[in-house]
């Protein structure tokens, strides 16, 4: 019987050992621990979580890039360690930011080229790459040298060549990094046809987007720090959040008042600060809304006008900062060792 886990890892983890100049000394630094995942045959799964969170270890590991320290992975039914080149056979991967291939050569040539390194027949390679270019706008760029395209035109060149292959399993690591929002659009709209056209694939999607991982993905593994906080459907991640009541207020200045305060408050469980040009939004998950009322209190005693508040429903970013602490822009801006 053929398992329908397409992707399955069991308390993988990976160190890394780092050389300290000065000291000479070497220490470790953990990028993955501990996870466990199932990711079903038709799933388009999510990891999402901050740079440096250990997405792309995770990725460099089940592309057999990468071997695992502790635990082992299997992908498309083999050993990611031991069985290699059986992996291979049934994956691609593009990463976000990567090289687009070579300069001096078309679009249609460096996607042909590609093509024959995959021993896909140069009729039907044509054919695809026809198809591919049209679906995701780049047809009238077809005999255009890469060198001469703009950074989102070359992303989506790159895109077309992980779809070339028609892969069985097939990773996307930041796939619209450093792309515009129009592009970014188009390339989730192309990846999410891909995967409701053949339940048969596979596609796992790294990303640090909130709008990313909610539009697009069946499941959503949270990651930070190297390990897995939370699995599930965007919708339930999100009605976990369902019992608390997340307002938003928008306030003058702070005067020097300190989030801390807020936090120290009973049934106020995150406080999220976001300061802006002459005013602060305060983003608050209560236990329950009867404990606004001891919020307000406390900004009106410290002669702080309330501009703005509203309810609003759970988000990917409010269920992180639950799980975090703190939101994933503070995350990434944080001093924390990195994860590769």
């Amino acid at each position: 019987m053929v398992s329908e886990l397409s992707i399955q890892t069991e308390q993988l983890g990976r160190i890394y050992k780092i050389r300290e100049k000065k000291k000479n000394e070497a220490r470790q630094l953990v990028a993955l621990q501990n996870v466990s995942l199932g990711i079903q045959r038709g799933e388009l799964f999510g990891l999402l979580g901050p740079n440096g969170a250990g997405k792309t270890t995770l990725i460099k590991i089940l592309t057999t890039l990468l071997a695992p320290t502790t635990g082992w992975a299997r992908v498309a039914g083999f050993d990611v360690h031991r069985e290699t080149d059986q992996v291979r056979a049934h994956i691609n991967m593009v990463s976000g930011g990567e090289s687009s291939g070579y300069g001096l050569l078309t679009v249609r040539e460096n996607l042909w080229m590609f093509a024959q390194f995959y021993g896909i027949g140069s009729k039907e390679a044509h054919q695809r790459i026809t198809t591919l270019l049209e679906i995701v706008g780049l047809s009238d760029r077809a005999n255009t040298k890469s060198s001469d395209l703009s950074t989102g035109l070359r992303q989506k060149m790159n895109i077309v060549r992980g779809f070339m292959t028609d892969p069985e399993v097939l990773f996307l690591d930041e796939p619209t990094l450093g792309l515009d929002v129009g592009a970014s659009r188009d390339v989730r709209q192309f990846i999410r046809r891909w995967i409701d056209e053949d339940r048969g694939r596979t596609l796992l999607l790294t990303t640090h987007y909130m709008v990313e991982a909610e539009e697009m993905c069946d499941r959503v593994a949270i990651i930070n720090k190297g390990q897995v906080l939370a699995c599930d459907t965007p919708a339930t991640l999100k009605r976990n959040l369902q019992s608390e009541a997340i307002f938003q207020i928008e306030v003058s200045p702070l005067n020097g008042m300190g989030t801390h305060v807020f936090q120290e408050l009973p049934g106020v469980q995150k406080v999220v600060h976001h300061p802006g040009d002459g005013r602060s939004n305060l983003e608050f998950i209560l236990t329950e809304e009867a404990v606004l009322g001891s919020v307000v209190n406390l900004l009106t005693s410290g002669n702080i006008r309330i501009l703005n508040l509203q309810k609003r429903e759970p988000t990917l970013e409010d269920v992180f900062v639950t799980l975090v602490g703190r939101s994933m822009e503070e995350e990434e801006g944080s001093d924390a060792p990195p994860h590769p």
